[in-house]
């Protein structure tokens, strides 16, 4: 019959010493650990995948927002365009267009135009050179040749908001009246203008002169600096390409802020209202067990038990292995390799060496002594035959 595996006698043979001798080296804490890895790889696939497809919608976004914008303005271009051309062919007999449904939203653009197309994050700059508070220069457009301030950096679409320049009437829907209170159908605001269509524009002072230069090429560079929280200057340096010369930064006002009677104070904030002491953990060991989950498969760190555990079935199979179910003839089988190996063994001596029989023995004695006789030289049979 074939003998019982007892788990006590396995735990009680080991030393505790068992979770640190074979427990991470056995197989089947190997397998845990390439389970978590490959739950680990699934993941990280399906996480990928995930992001492709963010990308792709949001090209798909970033096209349709496009196409908007871009037909927004065409209409406006062919809408004026046929005014002009009525006015220019018909004289006297043109449409009043300033009259009827459009006497109040007359020569007002769409209001889609303030909202320039979002450009994908891999298509955009890595860094930008513009800041609220800049002055900078229209290259482009009707507004060509203006300096003006810098009010707002849209940095998803690129393009700023500059006082005074690219100004028009803008049409407000329905919607935005009743959600902003807003009561004339046109207001004007300023269209964003594209970071291309502008140039930085800094005062350099040489000698007792302050001149104002046009910078055509910039780059960022170090060193980075820290600013608080409510900055929106960005962290590097800029400067001219080619001349290294900085570029500074505008200043920038600390915002004031007042407390209100529901606001929490700084002294009530950087008040320590809890003090740890050491005879006390922090919080019991099984809130841990809620904070990661005991069971997930992305668990790398086990219990000492649950090694144990995994060491004895270890064990348990390797024992297992070694039992091999015996049929009649397998034990006859066994009972002769057994004797076999117990002849061998009568058959050695101390050393190890084994003993020759007397057959063995004498065959030795005669072919040596054969080959101790003395053999004829060939002079002697020379001579003989000579004679």
């Amino acid at each position: 019959m074939r003998p019982q595996f007892s788990v006590r006698a396995v735990t009680e043979s080991k030393s505790s010493n068992i979770l640190a001798i074979a427990g991470p080296h056995s197989p089947n804490m190997q397998k845990v650990i390439q389970r978590t890895a490959s739950a680990r790889k699934q993941v990280q696939k399906k996480l990928f995948r995930a992001k492709q497809q963010e990308e792709m919608m949001d090209r798909r976004e970033t096209t349709r927002s496009r196409k908007e914008y871009n037909r927004a303005m065409i209409d406006n271009l062919k809408e004026a365009r046929h005014a002009r051309w009525e006015d220019w062919q018909k004289g006297d007999l043109a449409p009043k267009r300033d009259t009827g449904l459009e006497a109040s939203t007359y020569g007002a653009v769409n209001a889609a135009l303030m909202h320039p197309p979002r450009i994908p994050k891999h298509l955009r700059r890595k860094h930008i050179l513009f800041a609220p508070g800049d002055r900078v220069c229209v290259i482009r457009g009707r507004d060509q040749g203006k300096i003006e301030e810098v009010a707002q950096v849209n940095e998803e679409s690129e393009t700023l908001l500059i006082k005074n320049v690219n100004e028009a009437d803008i049409n407000v829907p329905e919607w935005a009246k009743a959600s902003m209170g807003i009561k004339s159908d046109v207001l004007a605001q300023n269209i964003p203008v594209p970071m291309d269509d502008v140039r930085l524009v800094f005062a350099m002072t040489d000698g007792n002169t302050t001149k104002d230069y046009l910078v055509q090429h910039a780059h960022a560079g170090g060193p980075s600096v820290e600013r608080p929280s409510w900055s929106k200057v960005p962290k590097y340096t800029r400067y001219v390409s080619g001349l290294k010369i900085r570029i500074p930064w505008p200043t920038e006002e600390e915002p004031q802020y007042e407390d209100g009677a529901l606001d929490t104070t700084r002294m009530e904030v950087e008040e320590n209202t809890w003090v740890p002491s050491l005879e006390n953990p922090p919080f019991p060991s099984t809130i841990i067990d809620e904070l990661r989950n005991k069971y997930s498969r992305f668990r790398t760190r086990h219990d000492e038990e649950y090694v144990r555990k995994k060491v004895l079935e270890e064990y348990r199979q390797e024992y297992l292995t070694q039992q091999a179910i015996l049929t009649p003839a397998g034990e006859l089988k066994k009972m002769k390799v057994e004797q076999s190996i117990q002849a061998r063994q009568a058959r050695t001596d101390e050393n190890g060496n084994m003993i020759l029989d007397s057959e063995t023995t004498n065959f030795i004695e005669r072919f040596m002594s054969q080959n101790a006789a003395p053999k004829p030289s060939k002079k002697a049979g020379q001579a003989k035959q000579t004679a």
